[in-house]
């Protein structure tokens, strides 16, 4: 494969993980706030927050790319491709993230909480105190196998005109006659990706299990 189709495959790669790391780096904490909302106490906020996380997890992801990007303008809402990618991914991360989030609060010990309560913390205090640091660790696992998750399903974004890594492999594919080589790179680079993620997940979870040791 010539150096140039690499660049260009390097580039679709920058695309990718651009739109995948701004997705996951605001899918993580907007994940956390639905399930806070919906482990709440007021029933409207946590009717809608369940709502939003069972349709957006319904939908097919191609399908909500769409819809954001050709179904948002009816409202008056229009987005340039990149931009509603990455609104696209990261509110579909959020709702997979806040059922991890959600399931991690429910099994937190409430043992815990009245002891908080007890040395006159307020709730938000003993969230951010006691009860975050701990179901953060216990999250980290699968908050990192929904990334990964994300970044295989990414190519979906190339149905609006984002040129992402699988999209640009195709591009070349067509116009070199010759489909094996930029695909079986594109799919190096997507696992070399993948590996570099799951190294840094396992360097935090070290990290934290030393630091809850210490």
């Amino acid at each position: 494969m010539p150096n140039s189709a690499l660049l260009d495959l390097l580039r679709g790669a920058a695309t990718t993980v651009a739109v995948c790391g701004l997705a996951i780096a605001l899918g993580v904490p907007l994940g956390l706030a639905i399930a806070t909302a919906r482990t709440g106490r007021n029933a409207v906020i946590r009717a809608a927050c369940g709502i939003y996380s069972s349709f957006v997890r319904a939908v097919p992801l191609v399908t909500f790319v769409m819809l954001i990007y050709f179904g948002l303008p009816a409202l008056g809402l229009e987005f340039d491709p990149v931009p509603a990618a990455i609104i696209a991914l990261t509110l579909n991360t959020a709702a997979f993230n806040s059922e991890i989030w959600r399931a991690a609060i429910m099994d937190f010990p409430l043992g815990q909480l009245d002891a908080a309560r007890a040395l006159g913390m307020t709730p938000r205090m003993a969230f951010w105190r006691i009860t975050f640091p701990q179901i953060w660790r216990q999250s980290v696992p699968p908050l990192v196998n929904e990334m990964t998750l994300l970044i295989k399903t990414s190519p979906a974004i190339a149905i609006i005109g984002v040129v992402d890594l699988t999209r640009k492999a195709r591009q070349i594919a067509e116009s070199t006659y010759e489909p094996l080589p930029p695909f079986l790179s594109a799919a190096a680079i997507y696992g070399a990706v993948l590996i570099v993620l799951v190294i840094a997940a396992r360097l935090i979870e070290r990290r934290l299990k030393s630091m809850s040791v210490a």
